[in-house]
């Protein structure tokens, strides 16, 4: 099955990339622990949101694939949930 990832599931990702990178650079800096884990919860909160949103979009298409083909839809939404959970 392929997946189309939106530009904007990318640029997220490129966001937390750059986040990740700003902690380490902290680091190096030997900046405050709060700080570092403020930003730390920051990137995590990112990545969350992140996981819901390629969750959501795939979970979107399936449902109407499944649809189309007058399929049980709601094993899908119990896969996405457990997916949701497992990532936590």
């Amino acid at each position: 099955m392929d997946y189309n990832y939106s530009d904007d599931i990318k640029r997220r990702l490129k966001r937390i990339e750059g986040q990740v990178r700003g902690v380490l650079k902290m680091m190096e800096e030997q900046k405050n622990c709060k700080d570092v884990v403020a930003q730390l919860s920051a990137v995590r909160n990112a990545s969350d949101k992140a996981i819901a949103q390629i969750v959501a979009e795939n979970l979107q298409r399936c449902l109407l694939e499944e649809q189309a083909v007058g399929g049980d839809t709601s094993k899908l939404v119990k896969e996405a949930v457990e997916l949701l959970v497992k990532s936590r």
